[in-house]
């Protein structure tokens, strides 16, 4: 899994939290600065938290990077699923759950639409991804309609 991009107004609210929390100020003051300034941006429980952990030591107002649970969507599985798309591409993503049992209908859908980049397309599976060739046909097939659209005005 990538890693999570940090928000920076969180960052930059936890800094201010770690600066207030220095000058002795209690979590629910904190708070209420807070979000008069920024919003209800934090609750009082994460506030408190932050302040428990700054009173511990802590120096660094970022989080840390979560792993979380591992990808089920493995590099075999997504070539397996490009393979089924290539080799017929009116699939739908209910037979191609029946190819790929091992992935969950959600993942399967993820894996096509976000990590392969498919979409559908009259019921095909096309890559979002036009290559230089197709937008060349693509510019010639619709000069071609807009020659015969003006000519039978």
């Amino acid at each position: 899994m990538a890693a999570s991009i940090q928000n920076p107004v969180k960052c930059e609210v936890r800094s201010v939290i770690c600066f207030l929390h220095a000058k002795n100020e209690c979590p629910a003051d904190i708070h209420r600065q807070i979000v008069s300034v920024y919003g209800n941006i934090m609750n009082t429980q994460h506030v408190t938290k932050w302040c428990r952990a700054f009173s511990e030591g802590r120096t660094d107002v970022h989080e840390e990077h979560r792993t979380g649970r591992s990808s089920v969507i493995s590099g075999a599985l997504l070539r397996r699923t490009e393979e089924a798309i290539q080799a017929n591409r009116l699939l739908t993503l209910r037979e191609q759950h029946k190819i790929i049992p091992e992935l969950s209908m959600t993942t399967l859908h993820e894996c096509v639409t976000v990590t392969l980049r498919y979409h559908n397309l009259c019921a095909r599976l096309f890559p979002k991804m036009l290559t230089e060739e197709h937008k060349k046909k693509r510019m010639v097939f619709a000069l071609d309609f807009l020659t015969r659209y003006c000519r039978n005005r």
